[in-house]
């Protein structure tokens, strides 16, 4: 988990390091190149302490890593190639990587929020149904909040759920949380299904429902 973020950032930071580079030959002033790159690392950086916090904003910390590490080793690039080269020729390869450079950071981009799961399965199982005010023998889930001010989602089926499985179908973080389960047939003839969710944050207002359309009614957050 922990080098995920840093090349990430390695990467998204190659990406800037060269567009700044291809923008500065005209001028001369390729130390542009490195420093626009080591600003970028520090403005990550205090996004991640300051507005966003806990565990999440730690890795802001590690995605920064990767920026200044490119910063760092751009001025050896820097110190070592550009002596060789002739300063201000500005080729057609560089005219096409300030239209690729961008393309492929968006593209990126793009792909790793569609792929990201920012929950995780912290339990699943079966329970004997345990009624509770305002929910009895209903369906219910119940908020808490865990380590590093993550939430956990604790959702149980009622008694008419009794021997059926649960699993996570979705979940979307586009503008409010939306948890999606999906019920199955199971084994369990005594108990009804439960999951356990840990959510980075949760964007109100959260809606739960299983893939058959039930709304799933909250009884209590902590």
């Amino acid at each position: 988990m922990f080098f995920v973020p840093m090349y990430l950032g390695g990467f998204w930071g190659i990406l800037l390091f060269l567009f700044i580079y291809i923008l500065s030959k005209k001028s001369g002033r390729y130390y542009l190149a490195p420093l626009v790159t080591f600003f970028v690392s520090i403005l990550i950086t205090v996004y991640g302490w300051l507005f966003v916090g806990g565990f999440e904003g730690m890795s802001y910390g590690i995605l920064a890593l990767g920026f200044w590490v490119v910063s760092i080793l751009g001025v050896i690039f820097l110190y070592g190639f550009i002596r060789k080269t002739d300063k201000k020729v500005f080729t057609k390869k560089d005219k096409l990587g300030l239209y690729i450079l961008p393309i492929v950071f968006v593209t990126s981009l793009a792909i790793i929020l569609v792929l990201d799961e920012n929950y995780w399965i912290i339990e699943d199982g079966h329970e004997a149904y345990i009624e509770r005010k305002g929910a009895e023998g209903q369906s219910y889930y119940k908020v808490f909040t865990i380590a590093e001010g993550a939430k956990q989602v604790y959702i149980v089926m009622g008694e008419e759920y009794t021997g059926k499985n649960m699993e996570v179908e979705k979940v979307s973080t586009w503008g409010s949380t939306k948890i999606t389960v999906k019920i199955t047939d199971g084994n369990s003839k005594k108990s009804v299904p439960f999951l356990r969710i840990g959510l980075d944050e949760i964007k109100e207002p959260l809606e739960v429902t299983t893939t058959d359309g039930l709304r799933i009614q909250p009884i209590g957050v902590q």
